[in-house]
């Protein structure tokens, strides 16, 4: 039973850490999947499967090696040169969108709690700071209790959505979309999470250790997220196409539902930008310790401060350059940690020293 616990709480820091902010307003799955039509719930079928079987990989694979962050990762799928540079380019990636996910919180507290946009920043500032001073396990109990509430959450819009005119919409929207960018989206979507994912989940895997632990907790988050997406697709697609117009197309259908459900609605998105921003500092912070020697804590604020500073200027340009080519590299990633699963599968990695290939 306390095994099974573990699994639990690892498949929920899984499903946390992937299904962040762009989950909750609704668009990333209506980017990535609802606008294909009739083709979405196989696209988001194919992801699910991805974060299964990667997510497992990833995650085992960081076992064997001990992994201390995901540079020792990078440095395993792309060579020694190349992953620290691909690291960097993580680092720098990771570093804007925790500005940009700071900066929404900040938005939350002014726009929907009527306290000043500073007072957001610095509320989530302090609150991450006093949960990432109790490590790893602060992670696992968060996500313990943040996604419960958002799988209860989608649960009520899916049974809202059924019983609705629109329930069958997802079996019959047409889409003039290319087939080919229909079915890129998927390898897209999860190859862009994992990546960004394995700055929380590479430490998880080798500090979890158990093999059995990791693959069935992979198992459990890889199919709760494709859960999650689908509640996400079939609530759009019965709003489709007038839900495209809005910025946060969850938020209009979260108001059609009462007050109640609409404030709950805003507890999730921050509490979803919460948990992600606390995982990836985490991630953050001992990739940079591996560089700068100094104490944890330390990096953590250094880390929060350059966060609050770049959410004062707002981060969309860069992000607008930086976005593009980590998609590509995510492609790149993902083809990369195919490989390596495949030969953890057949017990021949390629590059792990000998005696690896039993633990797997």
């Amino acid at each position: 039973m306390r095994k099974w616990g573990l699994s639990l709480q690892v498949a929920f820091t899984f499903i946390g850490t992937v299904v962040g902010a762009g989950f909750a307003t609704g668009r990333e799955v209506l980017q990535f999947f609802t606008r294909f039509g009739h083709w979405g719930a196989l696209l988001i079928a194919t992801s699910t499967l991805l974060f299964v079987w990667l997510g497992a990989k990833m995650m085992l694979r960081a076992a064997e090696m001990r992994a201390r962050s995901y540079e020792d990762m990078n440095k395993h799928l792309f060579g020694d040169r190349l992953g620290v540079w691909v690291s960097h380019l993580m680092l720098v990636v990771l570093l804007g969108v925790n500005a940009v996910m700071l900066a929404g919180a900040g938005s939350l507290f002014s726009e929907h709690l009527n306290l000043g946009y500073e007072s957001g920043l610095l509320i989530t500032m302090f609150a991450c700071f006093l949960l990432l001073r109790k490590g790893m396990n602060a992670i696992l109990t968060v996500n313990s209790l943040v996604v419960p509430l958002m799988l209860l959450f989608t649960t009520v819009l899916v049974i809202d959505t059924l019983n609705g005119p629109g329930a069958g919409r997802w079996l019959t929207i047409e889409t003039d979309v290319s087939p080919w960018a229909a079915w890129l989206s998927p390898f897209l979507y999860a190859a862009f999470n994992l990546s960004m994912a394995q700055a929380v989940l590479v430490p998880l895997g080798a500090k979890i250790g158990d093999p059995v632990t990791l693959r069935r907790g992979a198992w459990l988050g890889g199919i709760g997220i494709g859960a999650m997406l689908l509640a996400g697709h079939l609530t759009l697609s019965s709003r489709m196409p007038g839900v495209q117009q809005f910025e946060i197309p969850m938020g209009g259908i979260a108001r059609e539902l009462g007050p109640w459900i609409h404030w709950i609605f805003v507890f999730l998105i921050f509490m979803e930008i919460f948990t992600t921003l606390v995982a990836d500092i985490y991630g953050l912070t001992l990739q940079l310790q591996e560089r700068i020697k100094i104490p944890i804590s330390l990096l953590t604020v250094a880390v929060l401060l350059f966060c609050f500073a770049a959410g004062q200027f707002g981060f969309g340009p860069l992000l607008s350059i930086l976005y593009p080519m980590f998609g590509m590299l995510s492609l790149g990633w993902l083809l990369l940690m195919g490989r390596d699963a495949s030969h953890l599968r057949q017990g021949k990695p390629p590059s792990a020293p000998p005696g690896d290939s039993d633990a797997a």
